[in-house]
């Protein structure tokens, strides 16, 4: 297969994928093998992609020149490979989930619900596979707005309220400053085009560059830096499905990508260090770890926990992508797939606790672990990959932005580093903790409440959803002990320093 039709082939698939999902929306079987049959096939044809990629290949194809130099286009390279398998990845872990929990508990709308998030993969599949800075744009402008009726999925007035933040923060951020320097760049550089060693080398001043790298950072809302946050709380009203949707697989890691993307190939690393235009993005960042640590400290409601948690674990890849040096930006790309399994696994079991028991609230989880220890289970091995502990794959990704913050004597990034580690144990936990340790109230032993899912013993939730959440808690762990392949990608990112 030429390389043309095979990143043709990776975009089209969740489109075709998303059109037979709405045309069989009658039949919820028909509709959910479908979506699932599409996944495995995008994560098949993404699994070439990237064997080739680490075989030093490099596919690209031309969309549509709009004018001499500045077309969208499609280019392979490391990064935007690993972006691409994690998206595709997921989605079949993902596609399992969501059936178990939209009919677990009758949710409305499913039909939609499935179309957007095949939409979703389409966007973050178009920006994995971005040739240049106006392909990226264009498709991270249409993910925000394909997500947007997940947000507002429930239709209540809570819920439109949240989606309207939602949506105001992510455009108004996007336009007002990451096209702004969209724009800039080409009238500085001539050209969108991601070239290792950037294309702003060379061509403005510090005081310039500072500005620039201000638009991109505070302009790629996704990556949630404070203080234009608040999307991403706010989302926590859509179903759980799209809080994972949202936190592991497309919309944070679609932020966090464009910021590292940023880094490497419009700025490059060398040229800011060269001009210390960027030595105050880990001031930042570090406060927004140890910021939304606090607040995750503080949260006594489930969600509301995990969501200020990937506020704070986004801006480690921040702080790691701009301390500028090759063992940081491997860390940096390192954390996009740790933080991607061990969150995803995180959402997945506070969703079947959802499902399973109707609590919401972590002072409601005690003994909880002894009805549902796969799921409990499951979030142990999240929770230690969040904090940075073995056997979880954010030890890995965490150690190398450690060492590289050691190693260049930036203190402030290892006072971040160790105070945020110690803050994630303070919220995480003491949820296992509960789970596990603590005796269940004595309303769950109501047996005249056995049939009635707010009390009593419930058990796990449906099977699918217990199936998809082991899954990735294996694979946050199997990416503990077998990290090689995404270390070589990481380290190809890093490559051209």
């Amino acid at each position: 297969m030429s390389a043309a039709m095979q990143l043709g082939g990776i975009l089209a698939t969740p489109l075709v994928g998303l059109v037979l999902v709405s045309l069989s929306g009658r039949s919820a079987n028909l509709r959910d093998g479908i979506s699932f049959t599409t996944a495995v096939v995008l994560f098949v044809q993404v699994l070439g992609l990237v064997s080739d990629v680490l075989g030093g290949a490099r596919p690209a194809l031309t969309l549509v020149e709009m004018l001499p130099g500045m077309s969208l286009s499609l280019a392979v390279e490391p990064l935007g490979a690993l972006f691409a398998l994690i998206a595709s990845g997921l989605w079949i872990v993902s596609s399992l989930y969501s059936v178990g929990y939209m009919r677990g508990n009758k949710e409305q709308k499913q039909t939609r619900f499935f179309v957007c998030f095949a939409g979703a993969i389409f966007a973050a599949q178009g920006i994995a596979l971005s040739g240049n800075m106006l392909t990226l744009f264009l498709f991270y402008e249409a993910m925000t707005l394909i997500t947007y009726p997940l947000v507002t999925h429930h239709g209540t007035e809570h819920a439109k309220k949240s989606a309207r933040v939602y949506l105001g923060v992510l455009m108004g951020t996007s336009i007002l400053f990451l096209l702004t320097g969209v724009l800039a760049t080409w009238v500085l550089a001539g050209t969108l085009d991601f070239r290792h060693g950037g294309i702003l080398a060379g061509q403005v001043g510090a005081a310039g560059t500072a500005a620039l790298v201000a638009l991109y950072m505070f302009g790629i809302g996704k990556a949630a830096l404070m203080p234009f946050h608040r999307w991403l709380p706010a989302a926590m009203v859509a179903p759980t499905p799209v809080s994972a949707l949202l936190h592991a697989v497309a919309v944070v890691k679609a932020g966090v990508f464009s910021v590292l993307k940023v880094i490497v190939y419009i700025f490059g690393a060398q040229n800011l260090i060269d001009l210390g235009s960027a030595d105050w993005v880990p001031i930042i960042a570090g406060f927004t770890i140890l910021a939304a640590s606090v607040v995750a400290l503080r949260a006594d409601n489930l969600k509301r926990r995990l969501a200020y948690s990937t506020v704070s674990q986004l801006s480690y890849v921040t702080l790691a992508a701009t301390l500028l040096a090759p063992i940081s930006l491997v860390g940096a790309a390192m954390h996009i797939a740790a933080h991607a399994v061990g969150k995803i696994t995180l959402f997945f079991a506070a969703g079947s606790i959802y499902t399973a028991a109707h609590k919401t609230e972590v002072s409601q989880l005690d003994g909880i672990g002894r009805r549902m220890p796969w799921t409990m289970t499951a979030f142990a091995i999240g929770a230690l990959s969040m904090i940075g502990l073995p056997p979880a794959a954010g030890f890995v990704s965490k150690w190398y932005v450690l060492s590289a913050a050691m190693s260049l004597e930036h203190w402030l990034a290892v006072g971040v580093l160790v105070t945020s580690t110690l803050l994630n144990a303070g919220y995480f936990l003491p949820i296992v903790w509960r789970a596990f340790f603590r005796a269940p109230p004595d309303d769950a032993h109501d047996e005249h409440h056995s049939d009635d899912p707010h009390h009593g013993p419930h058990g796990e939730a449906p099977r699918i959803m217990v199936f998809a959440q082991t899954t990735t808690a294996a694979l946050t762990v199997g990416l503990f002990l077998y990290h090689e392949p995404v270390l070589r990608l990481a380290r190809a990112v890093a490559g051209g320093f």
